[in-house]
């Protein structure tokens, strides 16, 4: 915990509205709030300046008879975790919505009803993750509903066409479909509707099958992403060792740290190329990834891979940095600082570039805090936050850096934010090269206790990554995992609304939103009601 008077703080905000403390483990403290006062309670947080990282609905009928539905908040300047647990009655399975004083929770909540059952008050409803010929009544986050079950489908006279998308885990081939559908009046957005989840794998219930130990899911973890994987797996095992206590040697912490920034170049670097492109400019494009290369050769030299790099383990990671690794780093960082340096001079000279990315795909500083967006698109738009700052983790409060931050809220500020951070990685890297400290790598022997909770977030390249766990016996009983994109993608439709319809494949683009393509989008005039389609790959 960051101080005692943060703690009183927050607690006495929170007991002035019927809640009250059931737990304080670490940076975390967990209240218990009835579901007529959590709007109350939610409203009182926001109100100390706290951010929604997720909500997570739980069923808790082994533990205590009850369904639960967990909000989680980050209160930034304090370093500290709230978290609101709500229990509800499995025989009548409602509570109070929060989104009218939190518009950020939107998405979780209607996740939270589809997948467990629970019905939220006081907003309007739709489904957001199961398909729409998903029977009712099931729900596959419920202990009853077996990991590779598959429901009959429903069809229903409102249908237009049959929908079949298994919810269960299967492997999907080739790309992972995302929707947007664009209104416009002539060639300006006035609307924009999104529908996602066509691949949803069920990842988190089939952590919790008998087929998964907590030793196998950081590889699981590795897989739900297919560039920063790293900060997945890295994001459970810490929040696994947070439960249980588990104190990791520092020479890991060290060289998970490493790693994840060397995630970060490489993200970084494909995004710019991807910018470049959807801009015209293909020149940039082929040398922004032609320097990546350089940090993917580095990745494979460290782990093995050049992704899913496999080596985080609960306590540690499975392989260590040796004098000659050491040298490998340091001598690509300065060749990388140098190549990219050029590039970016090159890049910002363009004058296309410039005036394609100035004033467009604009998300307020008001907008932003409302939704709680993470990373660069939330510094691109004056919110102060990293959480290698805020709630510093591994080797992160061993090392100086600056956060970029930028206050024009458009998509030059969040290409821009990128830039800055390409450089700022360089320099975290040779810092935690040069403070490399001896020692194990691992701890081999520990033990994990059922029913602890923890929350764990990693400052991921596209923003804030979290994970909150409770765990079981031999593997988690409960394990819910929130990407940045989840948070970001809904400030979609504030930065393209009012925009020119040309703008819209970068500024979809500009918050580097993690699914496999966007094969296209809809357009439909709202005055003729033409539809025409769009493939991103080929610009506007």
């Amino acid at each position: 915990m960051k101080s005692d008077s943060s703690l009183s703080t927050i607690v006495k905000a929170l007991e002035e509205v019927g809640a009250f403390v059931e737990e304080v483990r670490d940076s975390e403290v967990y209240f218990r709030v009835t579901r007529e006062n959590v709007r109350a309670a939610a409203r009182a947080l926001y109100s100390l300046g706290a951010y929604l990282k997720t909500c997570a609905g739980v069923d808790e009928r082994e533990l205590s008879g009850l369904f639960a539905v967990y909000y989680i908040f980050g209160l930034d300047d304090h370093g500290v975790d709230a978290v609101l647990r709500v229990l509800v009655p499995q025989d009548d399975p409602w509570t109070v919505s929060v989104v009218p004083d939190v518009p950020a929770a939107d998405w979780c909540e209607l996740e939270v009803r589809d997948l467990l059952g629970i019905d939220f008050r006081g907003r309007l409803t739709k489904r957001l993750v199961l398909p729409e010929d998903w029977p009712e009544g099931v729900y596959p986050l419920r202990k009853e509903f077996k990991y590779d079950e598959k429901p009959p489908r429903v069809l229903r006279e409102e249908l237009s066409e049959e929908v079949g998308i298994p919810v269960g885990p299967y492997h999907p081939a080739l790309h992972e479909p995302e929707y947007f559908e664009l209104y416009v009046e002539g060639e300006r957005v006035v609307d924009v509707a999104y529908r996602g989840f066509h691949v949803h794998r069920g990842i988190e219930k089939l952590a919790e099958s008998q087929r998964f130990t907590y030793k196998q899911v950081p590889f699981l973890a590795e897989r739900i992403c297919g560039i920063c994987g790293f900060v997945h797996s890295s994001c459970y095992v810490m929040a696994v060792e947070k439960a249980a206590g588990i104190v990791v040697p520092e020479r890991a912490e060290f060289i998970r740290s490493i790693v994840l920034e060397v995630e970060r170049l490489h993200s970084h670097l494909l995004w710019l190329g991807v910018a470049a492109h959807l801009l015209g400019y293909d020149a940039g494009f082929m040398h922004a990834w032609r320097i990546r290369e350089q940090v993917m050769v580095l990745a494979e030299y460290l782990t093995g891979s050049r992704k899913t790099y496999g080596i985080n383990l609960i306590g540690g990671v499975r392989k260590d940095i040796n004098t000659e690794k050491i040298d490998k780093v340091l001598k690509t960082i300065t060749d990388l600082r140098k190549e990219f340096t050029e590039l970016v001079k090159a890049m910002l000279a363009v004058p296309q570039i410039k005036s394609r990315a100035s004033g467009t795909g604009v998300l307020t500083k008001a907008e932003a805090r409302a939704l709680s967006v993470v990373g660069p698109v939330a510094r691109a738009s004056g919110l102060y936050r990293d959480v290698r700052k805020d709630y510093p983790y591994l080797a992160y409060k061993r090392v100086s850096f600056k956060v970029p931050l930028y206050t024009e809220g458009d998509n030059l500020a969040r290409l821009l934010v990128r830039v800055d951070e390409v450089f700022e990685s360089i320099e975290i890297i040779k810092q935690l090269i040069d403070m490399l400290p001896g020692g194990s790598v691992v701890v081999e022997e520990y033990d994990i206790p059922s029913g602890r909770r923890a929350v764990a977030a990693i400052e991921a390249p596209r923003g804030e990554d979290v994970h909150f766990i409770i765990t079981g016996v031999g593997r988690p009983y409960r394990w819910r995992v929130r990407a940045p994109t989840y948070q970001n993608i809904p400030a979609l439709r504030a930065m393209l609304r009012g925009t020119p319809l040309a703008d819209a494949p970068l500024t979809i683009a500009s918050i580097d939103p993690c699914f496999s393509c966007t094969d296209r989008v809809t357009v439909l005039d709202v005055r003729s009601g033409r539809k025409s389609f769009i493939r991103l790959k080929q610009g506007v």
